[in-house]
């Protein structure tokens, strides 16, 4: 009688439930805020500054229109643990804007360990093992994943205007992937001075500039593969490397924690040090800064130029 009972009353409290679908509509993460006494959504004042919300952060990128930061925040990294990974918008002083922007809810959502990014024509472009993932600018919603054949490690990234991906692999095989807007892939170097090949930028002319960890050199290739020439940075090591309007590139040593500064024409010089595991920077051409991400140290450095 009271098992009958029981489920009588189970009946009638499910009946009153709506369960969503395993497939949801894409939703993007709301700036922070939080709800009144009275029940309305506040946003938070000007008066009030937020730091932090990264979790491995090995790349930034910047938004010009919104004026922000998108940082690239790493899952759990455990065997078997779901994709987690996510986007925070930030402030250009460093608080944040948004803490999950990309990853506020998982439905429709691929990312776990995204590393390199770049911005293109109203795109963020991500790689994640294995993948170039793409999703809109303006809203966040993912647009598509592109599977990268033979790679081990995709890391660094840089996209051209007609949405050619330039995608580094670090480790063997040490290359340069090419992945066009239409999804086929394609070598695009390897060999040479790349050694453990990180950073991957555009320059002013089109071509396509990379940096290593196991060695200084900064090259540039031609969108056909050629080599255009050959710098070096003060350090080896290198993660992150910014090409700026007047030519100048910037390279990031993740391993001695220092920033070159290569003018064209010129030699090598170091802007800054000290910078533990100065990780893939990019370039907030608003403020005029560097911002550089510190992985394990879960942090943004911030270099006004």
């Amino acid at each position: 009688m009271k098992v009958s009972i029981f489920k009588h009353l189970l009946l009638i409290l499910l009946s009153g439930l709506s369960f969503e679908s395993a497939a949801q509509e894409f939703v993007a993460g709301e700036a922070l805020n939080a709800v009144n006494e009275a029940g309305m959504k506040m946003p938070m004042s000007d008066n009030v500054k937020v730091y932090g919300s990264f979790h491995f952060t090995e790349s930034c990128t910047f938004d010009a229109d919104k004026n922000l930061i998108l940082a690239m925040n790493a899952g759990d990294r455990a065997e078997g643990a779901p994709q987690d990974g996510f986007v925070s918008l930030i402030n250009p002083d460093g608080s944040v804007h948004t803490a999950k922007w990309i990853g506020a809810t998982r439905d429709g959502l691929e990312l776990h360990n995204p590393l390199g990014s770049a911005v293109a024509n109203g795109v963020l472009y991500t790689v994640d093992i294995g993948f170039l993932r793409s999703f809109d600018l303006a809203t966040g919603q993912p647009l598509r994943s592109v599977a990268v054949p033979g790679s081990t490690i995709l890391n660094g990234i840089a996209v051209s205007d007609d949405g050619t991906a330039y995608i580094s692999n670090t480790r063997n095989p040490e290359r340069i992937y090419k992945v066009t807007a239409n999804g086929s892939t394609s070598v695009f170097a390897e060999g040479g001075d790349l050694s453990a090949p990180n950073g991957v930028a555009m320059d002013n002319d089109g071509n396509i500039v990379v940096i290593n960890i196991g060695n200084n050199a900064v090259i540039t290739y031609s969108p056909n593969g050629d080599v255009v020439r050959t710098e070096y940075a003060a350090e080896a090591g290198n993660d992150g490397v910014v090409v700026t309007e007047d030519g100048t590139k910037y390279v990031s040593s993740v391993r001695f924690g220092s920033v070159s500064r290569i003018r064209p024409g010129r030699e090598a010089d170091v802007i800054a040090t000290g910078i533990p595991s100065a990780a893939s920077m990019c370039y907030d051409s608003v403020q005029h800064q560097l911002v550089i991400p510190l992985n394990a140290n879960n942090a943004l450095a911030f270099i006004k130029l």
